[in-house]
């Protein structure tokens, strides 16, 4: 006979070792304040960023050094900001909607 595995007080079925499965809510992004990271962590961030698959600016060539320079612009600008994510443990920047990510 199978033994049953169900919590009484949730109905959730756990595992054989006892687990059950939770649905906590995804952690909210944390924004960065641009001027609190490291220079060259920084800039190890912007790069990233431009490079990614996606960021392509057409026909023309345009340098990463002109591109990490635009995006430190628009950081500085409060344009955009640096964002972590504790879920997938990644960082990203985004642009920014809502005065209250300006700087």
């Amino acid at each position: 006979m199978a033994t049953d595995h169900s919590d009484s007080d949730t109905g959730e079925a756990d595992d054989e070792r006892g687990y059950v499965p939770t649905t906590e809510a995804a952690a909210p992004p944390v924004v960065i304040p641009h001027g609190e990271l490291n220079e060259d962590t920084l800039r190890r961030v912007i790069e990233a960023y431009v490079l990614r698959e996606g960021t392509e600016y057409g026909d023309h060539d345009v340098t990463l050094e002109h591109k990490v320079e635009q995006v430190l612009a628009q950081l500085r600008q409060g344009t955009a900001h640096v964002v972590f994510h504790p879920d997938s443990e990644s960082i990203d920047i985004v642009a920014t909607r809502d005065a209250k990510h300006r700087q």
